[in-house]
């Protein structure tokens, strides 16, 4: 399966929940081009949106600020019927939304989804509480699945895992930010992270996002004994730039292959949902769909939601 992330580095507190009307209604010709160029499923544009932040940076009611969250969902699923509409690929299932939930982290605007730090101040239950309306909005929108994705620390995977079940009828992913080839962002090791995912009978993968590419096929190799039989990798990496809180986005030195050329590696390892991150646009997506033509583990059909 192809999966296409919308993960947005930004650091003003006015800018995000501000500028989310007019960004949903971009991502919502994203989205299409992104179904055109392969990808099974798509993401809504609703990584750093939270109803306390458009209470507090739009000045909405508690229910308008329900109503632009759901807006997400509507729009992104507003793309696939349009892509359906218009003849889909006939070797190509009908697409999936997912609805990004992000980690508290990127509420606060500071880069603090990237190491976690916030977590040692907040409990499970603060996290719980966090959460839940985002959940729960998505959940109701329609979302195909939850997406909780580049959560840094194992104090907020618990939490989440802990939040599904009040959502009986909902599945999800779980993916990490990650520093290495062995920790998640908060230093902890990636295999206590899949063990906490395998607490779940509701998730359908575990796996990493918004990470050197270079990154995914040792973190799998590490943890790969401790993967539920019941459960998949998903992988879905920056485009190999790094993000410096100073300079922006500079090219990394850590890998010089693409996701693309590293895709067929990861399948191997039990990825069955494999797609970008950050800086990932269409053409990669084509690339990646290229890759994996013909392969089982391309299809969306691994994907177990019933």
């Amino acid at each position: 399966m192809l999966i296409t992330g919308y993960v947005c580095v930004e650091y003003s507190d006015l800018t995000v929940e501000f500028m989310f009307v007019c960004e949903e209604l971009k991502n919502s010709c994203n989205h299409h081009r992104f179904l055109l160029s392969g990808a099974d499923v798509v993401t809504t544009a609703t990584y750093q949106a939270s109803i306390p932040g458009f209470i507090r940076h739009m000045d909405v009611s508690s229910e308008s600020a329900r109503e632009l969250l759901m807006s997400g969902v509507q729009l992104a699923k507003d793309s696939v019927r349009r892509f359906v509409s218009d003849g889909r690929p006939t070797e190509q299932r009908r697409p999936l939304v997912a609805g990004s939930v992000g980690p508290y982290g990127a509420f606060l605007h500071n880069g603090s989804e990237y190491t976690g730090a916030y977590a040692e101040e907040m409990s499970v239950e603060d996290l719980k509480v966090w959460h839940r309306s985002q959940v729960e909005c998505l959940a109701a929108a329609g979302a195909d699945l939850i997406a909780f994705e580049t959560i840094p620390s194992l104090k907020e995977a618990s939490a989440l895992v802990e939040l599904l079940r009040e959502f009986p009828n909902s599945k999800a992913w779980l993916s990490f930010s990650c520093k290495d080839g062995r920790c998640i962002s908060d230093g902890s090791p990636f295999t206590d992270a899949v063990q906490i995912a395998n607490r779940s009978t509701q998730l359908v993968a575990v796996g990493v996002n918004c990470c050197c590419p270079a990154f995914v096929e040792p973190l799998l190799d590490y943890a790969g004994s401790l993967l539920s039989p019941d459960m998949s990798w998903v992988v879905y990496p920056n485009s190999g730039e790094e993000w410096d809180t100073q300079q922006g986005w500079l090219k990394s030195g850590k890998t010089s292959a693409s996701i693309a050329e590293l895709c067929n590696t990861w399948m191997n390892q039990g990825a069955s949902l494999i797609g970008g991150c950050c800086r990932v646009s269409p053409a990669h997506i084509a690339e990646i769909r290229r890759q994996l033509r013909g392969s089982d583990a391309s299809r969306a059909s691994a994907l177990q939601l019933d």
